[in-house]
């Protein structure tokens, strides 16, 4: 196992849930210590996408010694504190919620609280929001969290790559957030634009 400081990965309760998925089960196939942090509606909203329980994915998830997951209010888990070491935090997918919370430096839960404490200690912080169209306020508090350091990642189709399915399209997906957080220098060579077809 790699000695990484962990990735967090915050869930929350938009759409999109299939890209938590993807994202945790990226991390760990690549054996990278990874925390996970989901929301009561995020748990909902994964029952409703995914036709499992959030608890049956935890278990399974919980067999990889490089897994950990903290209760939503549990604001004494160490990702809570500045002084725990993390690799940096992506909320996937991001509700308008938490980003407006974000956005107005509210942090009421562990989710919160260990988003904030990235942007305090200028750790990578990526949000994949989940929400259209937007409005003018939930483009300024997007526009707050870059301005503080954060990176927005919208979950938009690469349409040049001719995806084939959902799956490629999440793949994609998952591929940005791991460049955003600078776990990879650049996106696959099959992820890459090469141009028209002749």
């Amino acid at each position: 196992m790699t000695n990484l400081n962990p990735v967090v990965v915050g869930i929350t309760g938009a759409s999109g849930a299939v890209m938590a998925r993807a994202t945790v089960d990226e991390l760990l196939r690549r054996d990278i210590p990874t925390v996970a942090l989901c929301s009561n509606p995020a748990r909902m909203v994964w029952q409703e996408e995914m036709g499992e329980n959030f608890t049956d994915t935890l278990v399974e998830w919980q067999e990889h010694p490089a897994f950990v997951h903290y209760p939503i209010n549990d604001l004494r888990a160490p990702v809570a504190s500045g002084t725990y070491p993390t690799a940096g935090m992506v909320i996937v997918p991001a509700s308008m919620n938490s980003i407006a919370s974000l956005a107005g430096g509210l942090s009421g839960n562990l989710l919160l609280r260990s988003a904030d404490v990235c942007l305090k200690e200028r750790r990578p912080l990526v949000l994949v929001p989940r929400e259209t169209p937007l409005h003018s306020i939930h483009l300024e508090n997007m526009l707050t969290l870059s301005r503080m350091g954060a990176v927005v990642v919208p979950p938009e189709p690469a349409f040049y790559l001719k995806p084939q399915g959902i799956s490629d399209i999440v793949d994609f997906v998952v591929a940005r957030i791991f460049v955003a957080l600078d776990l990879d220098q650049s996106m696959p060579y099959d992820m890459q634009y090469q141009g028209p077809v002749e």
